[in-house]
């Protein structure tokens, strides 16, 4: 599950390594810190290093904090796997013209373009801990289903980080008074305060479905644009293509 950043971090056994041994786990946990992670000064890895002690956990959750790790001592696997991330990417840094001269895979024969989700595994630790994370950067609600979490991810960065919507973000856009006295609201909620969020949710729905309309007829404008536009051959006496 673990291998392939544990062989990437040169670790003694990745092909053995058992995440639910809670020996081989805080040994791990340690060798990263000592080998690879370095957040702690060294003197300041004693409660870490102090495997066999029964605070141990204590120190443990200290450290996920102090590394601003996004999971728990609770979960384990999806902890472990961010920490080898996170050994990895310093791995790399500190080591950045040597793997710049590592050669690129050989490319595949296949003409054939490679879906990356054909193979994902929604249920691996890696994905969980992938989306998870995501999730936190982005402020997403946790969900159960994990695939749900990814699928409000992909929408929030659609709608909202596209280069579209970041350029219309950044523009600056003066409001135009709008008096609520003047909106008949059509119905009448029993709450004054309520009534005026139901006028305000009313024309800023009104305002998007504006912005549809527009959206609309640039697409229909678009259209024209390619099938009025014939060609007149005079010499066949007629018009068109």
């Amino acid at each position: 599950m673990f291998r392939r950043k544990l062989t990437a971090l040169d670790y003694h056994n990745p092909k053995g390594f058992d995440c639910t041994d809670e020996t081989q786990f805080r040994n791990c946990i340690v060798w990263l810190e000592d080998q690879k992670i370095r957040h702690y000064k060294i003197e300041d890895r004693g409660n870490l290093r102090n495997i066999p002690s029964s605070d141990w956990p204590q120190a443990y959750q200290k450290y996920l904090q102090d590394v601003n790790c996004p999971f728990g001592v609770k979960e384990r696997q999806e902890a472990l796997d961010w920490l080898l991330g996170l050994a990895v990417r310093y791995e790399y840094g500190d080591n950045v013209e040597k793997y710049k001269k590592c050669e690129p895979l050989a490319a595949s024969n296949s003409s054939k373009a490679v879906d990356p989700l054909v193979n994902l595994d929604s249920n691996s630790p890696e994905f969980k801990a992938g989306v998870t994370a995501l999730s936190n950067i982005l402020k997403i609600q946790r969900h159960d289903d994990y695939l749900v979490m990814l699928k409000a991810i992909r929408i929030l960065i659609q709608e909202r980080l596209c280069p579209e919507a970041i350029t219309k973000a950044s523009q600056n856009r003066e409001g135009i008074p709008v008096a609520l006295d003047k909106h008949i609201l059509g119905f009448d909620t029993g709450d004054a305060t309520l009534n005026e969020a139901a006028q305000i949710l009313r024309l800023l729905h009104i305002e998007e479905l504006r912005e549809l309309q527009t959206r609309i007829n640039e697409a229909i404008v678009a259209v024209q644009a390619i099938i009025a536009d014939p060609k007149t051959d005079h010499r066949l006496g007629k018009v068109g293509r």
